[in-house]
């Protein structure tokens, strides 16, 4: 039995649909903090709320595979992994997959540090280990590739930094391939995009797809902040998406590692593709 925490957030579906087509439904289990929202997904459901270490302990019996897959409370993520840990270890899972991030263990990215910390967590417990570390999305860029085909123009403050996406469900199937797979135990992952992009080159991409004149300004960490503050974002997201800029601009995204292609067998899914369905 295989068991995906976060079944319902946007890359816990594509894994359950992922695992639907390699297993019965009955050998999969999708734990969730909201049942409600998982009713769709064809497998079976289980309340898992990372604040519930007794939940989350009833939801992991019997579970051969886990996929923990991180948490989107920043701050919160280390107690709550350490639910999914303990609960992992209880059980006795064979394998304990973890979507982690980018050189996780090394990177001043400004997400890594509970990262770090819940891969150490997972060391710590003595369980055969994989760990998923998922560089960005395709899908991270949504709202700026739609305000940027609406008004011809985006900014942020990243410079010529690049940024070697896939899409979501790339990063899903490289999870499936994991779960469903053997060989992956005590393993490490760093996952990107075939190609890595600048700005300028999303402006270029967006401008081939809907035949419109886009421009990328280049701020100052100092004027991004304010543009965003004036956007209404609060100050701490505001502090949060130009640190994300500036790891970006000092080249902390942009590596082409090939290790997602190789695990999921196929060429990721080029930015152009994902702005294909967008605009």
């Amino acid at each position: 039995m295989i068991v995906v925490t976060g079944a319902t957030g946007q890359l816990g579906r594509h894994v359950i649909e992922g695992l639907k087509e390699k297993l019965p439904a009955e050998q999969i289990v999708a734990a969730v903090r909201n049942p409600e929202k998982a009713a769709d997904l064809g497998v079976t459901v289980r309340k898992a709320d990372y604040d519930d270490p007794a939940a989350v302990a009833a939801a992991l019996e019997g579970a051969e595979k886990v996929l923990l897959i991180s948490g989107s409370e920043v701050g919160r993520r280390v107690p709550q992994h350490r639910a999914v840990v303990d609960a992992a270890k209880r059980a006795g899972v064979r394998l304990l997959a973890y979507t982690s991030a980018p050189q996780a263990d090394s990177s001043p990215l400004i997400l890594a540090p509970e990262h770090k910390a819940t891969e150490e967590l997972i060391r710590e417990s003595g369980l055969p280990y994989t760990f998923l570390r998922n560089g960005w999305y395709n899908e991270n860029y949504e709202q700026t590739i739609k305000q940027a085909a609406e008004t011809g123009a985006f900014a942020g403050s990243s410079g010529q930094g690049k940024v070697s996406s896939a899409a979501r469900a790339d990063y899903a199937a490289a999870a499936v391939a994991v779960l469903t797979g053997e060989g992956h135990e005590n393993k490490i992952y760093e996952l990107s995009g075939d190609t890595a992009w600048t700005n300028d080159e999303l402006a270029d991409e967006i401008a081939k797809a809907t035949g419109k004149s886009i421009t990328y300004t280049d701020l100052t960490p100092e004027q991004h902040k304010a543009a965003l503050l004036e956007a209404g974002l609060p100050e701490g997201t505001a502090e949060f998406v130009v640190a994300l800029d500036g790891n970006r601009k000092d080249g902390l995204l942009g590596a082409v590692t090939g290790e997602l292609r190789e695990l999921i067998g196929r060429p990721t899914t080029p930015i152009a593709d994902t702005i294909a369905t967008l605009v």
